[in-house]
């Protein structure tokens, strides 16, 4: 069939394409010019800002790629046609809702929670309605916009004058109406007899209703797939009935409809040719195991090395030291505050050299305690002798009682002395354990930072140097346990030692060398065949090869490589029997020195624990 086109020139031409697949011949009339807009300063803000990217034609998609070079922000399309033209752009996570906008919006509420930021929407100048997922922030930029034509396009006029369409494509309103427009201003409504007209939806087919239409067609779901599978239902235009003319008479019977049976076509081909390709890499990919090694490497590619290792955070000696100081700092101004308060007390213990007045007071009472012994006793009572003592023996109770209130006083500062030295050496005491505490941290974090040298195969002298200083703070001769590590460590620290990924990428040819060892014997077929073994390697491999022969321990022991148990590996390769030995004593020998340094360091950072543990 002849089939009208008025989408924009880049989507009509895909268009196109796929009708002409399908046996259908296009005839392509946009009307509409898409110019993409500048985007507005406060675009590329909003895009950083937001979780996603919504897009609901493919002309946005390709807005959106101009305006920015980013293409990891995630992009929900409102269909699988807009979703292949993002993908095709260079975006990387894109979901299609396979819908429309209300389709595009359940996803969303699906898919993205409302509390991890807004939504950017990028379309047009002019939109059906607002996208607007319940709970969401969206914002919508408007990145291009398409134009509408001053006139019914050359080729849509000259099919439609020489009656030459069968069928016309709509996919908005928009387009729709303005076609409905341009046609009735050029006369040529009355054409439309003969088309029927397939629109993407309903509200597409609506604006189609003053044109007399042969059939106006709303396709079951709003997608492009979908139009073109209406368009292949209609009837073909040779069987159309009575708009047909015909030289067969009326009473003979109608010719027998011919079937026309098409090839595989275009699209066949290339399935076929995909179901091909895929069961020929199923076959490769069983068959792998069997390969020789140096097939296997070619296909896996070289080993891959192990990631550097995120730094590890140390101990910051500058901060250490400056905590020092301010400790001691603070230890020297109790210490004094001590001294003060020791020598009040002394002070107070001797009154009558720090005190001038209570001295005086002792000398009058020492005096008026002596006076009466001194005059010579009355032979007979006098009672004005007994007056003037009176006075006196009250200023003598007055002066004891200050006397033992000056005695409790001094008392009183000899007990404050002693809750000032108790927390004093309370607080020495917490202040050590804090200073404890941050060297078993520093050392936690210097055996991790060991471990991650370990893992990445280069030398850690540098990082096993950390531990000098924290290995002499110890103020009782610095801690044994650490120097004994340390020292052990350093001969591997130097050179460093085979990494994990390296000892298992390594041990295929190893286990290949060993197994040819040991069926060779001094036979000229057994050393042949172990000749052969060593150029072309076909044994077991697997956790589960039982048994105790060399293929089995080899298969078992690169799966344990292989699930990072290098301690079982090791162990296995140990047991095998002495022909086997001189193909593995190299990588055994390495794989040993690796497991060594990781317990030293283990050590180490238990100890750091241990340490920690005695601190809090």
């Amino acid at each position: 069939m002849r089939v009208l086109i008025t989408r924009p020139e880049r989507e009509a031409t895909a268009l196109a394409t796929a009708l002409s697949q399908r046996g259908h011949v296009p005839v392509i009339a946009p009307l509409f010019r898409l110019d993409i807009l500048h985007p507005p300063g406060d675009f590329a803000g909003a895009l950083a800002a937001c979780q996603a990217v919504l897009l609901t034609s493919a002309n946005g998609a390709r807005a959106l790629a101009e305006a920015s070079e980013q293409r990891s922000k995630p992009v929900f399309a409102v269909g699988d046609t807009t979703a292949a033209t993002a993908e095709g752009l260079g975006f990387t996570a894109v979901t299609s809702a396979s819908g429309d906008s209300a389709a595009l919006a359940e996803l969303v509420g699906q898919r993205l929670d409302p509390k991890s930021g807004p939504l950017v929407h990028v379309s047009g100048a002019d939109v059906a309605g607002e996208i607007t997922p319940e709970g969401f922030e969206v914002r919508r930029f408007t990145l291009y916009e398409a134009r509408e034509a001053d006139a019914l396009p050359d080729s849509a006029r000259a099919a439609l004058q020489a009656r030459a369409l069968d069928a016309a494509t709509f996919f908005s309103p928009r387009a729709s109406a303005l076609f409905a427009r341009l046609v009735t201003a050029a006369g040529l409504a009355d054409a439309c007899r003969i088309v029927s007209a397939v629109a993407i939806s309903p509200a597409a087919a609506q604006p189609l209703a003053p044109l007399p239409f042969k059939a106006t067609i709303a396709a079951a779901r709003p997608t492009r797939q979908a139009v073109l599978d209406e368009i292949d239902r209609l009837p073909l235009p040779s069987v159309q009935g009575p708009e047909t003319m015909s030289d067969t008479p009326p009473s003979s019977p109608p010719p027998p409809v011919v079937q026309v049976r098409r090839g595989l076509g275009v699209f066949g081909a290339f399935v076929t040719g995909l179901v091909a390709a895929v069961i020929v890499l199923a076959g490769a990919v069983v068959s792998l195991p069997y390969w020789p090694q140096e097939a296997r490497t070619l296909w896996r590619g070289p080993p891959m090395t192990a990631p550097a290792p995120a730094p590890t955070p140390v101990l910051d000696t500058a901060a250490l030291e400056a905590a020092k100081k301010e400790l001691t700092s603070r230890l020297d101004d109790l210490e004094r505050r001590v001294r003060a308060a020791a020598t009040t007390a002394a002070q107070a213990d001797r009154p009558h050299v720090a005190d001038p007045a209570l001295a005086e007071l002792r000398g009058r009472i020492e005096a008026l305690e002596s006076k009466p012994a001194s005059a010579p006793a009355p032979a007979t009572p006098n009672a004005e002798v007994d007056k003037d003592l009176a006075p006196l023996k009250a200023e003598i109770a007055t002066l004891r009682a200050a006397l033992q209130s000056l005695d409790g006083t001094v008392a009183g500062q000899k007990d404050a002395i002693d809750k000032i030295r108790q927390a004093a050496s309370a607080s020495g005491a917490d202040e050590q354990k804090a200073v404890a505490a941050a060297r078993a941290s520093a050392v936690i974090g210097i055996a991790a930072r060991l471990s991650a040298a370990l893992e990445s195969g280069l030398p850690f002298a540098a990082d096993l140097n950390l531990l000098a200083p924290l290995i002499q703070i110890d103020g009782k001769g610095g801690d044994a346990k650490l120097t004994e590590l340390s020292a052990a460590l350093k001969p591997l620290a130097e050179k460093g030692v085979d990494s994990r990924a390296t000892l298992a990428a390594e041990f295929p040819a190893v286990a290949k060398a060993a197994l040819a060892d040991d069926l060779a014997d001094d036979s000229f077929g057994e050393r042949l065949l172990g000749k052969l073994r060593g150029l072309v390697s076909l044994r077991r491999v697997g956790a589960d090869v039982q048994g105790d022969s060399v293929e089995a321990k080899l298969a078992r022991a690169e799966a344990a490589l292989d699930g990072g148990d290098l301690a079982k590996a090791v162990d296995l390769v140990k047991s095998l029997p002495a022909p086997a030995s001189r193909a593995t004593s190299s990588w055994l020998a390495r794989a040993e020195a690796h497991l060594a340094a990781q317990r030293m360091i283990d050590q180490i950072a238990a100890h750091a624990v241990s340490l920690l543990g005695a601190a809090r």
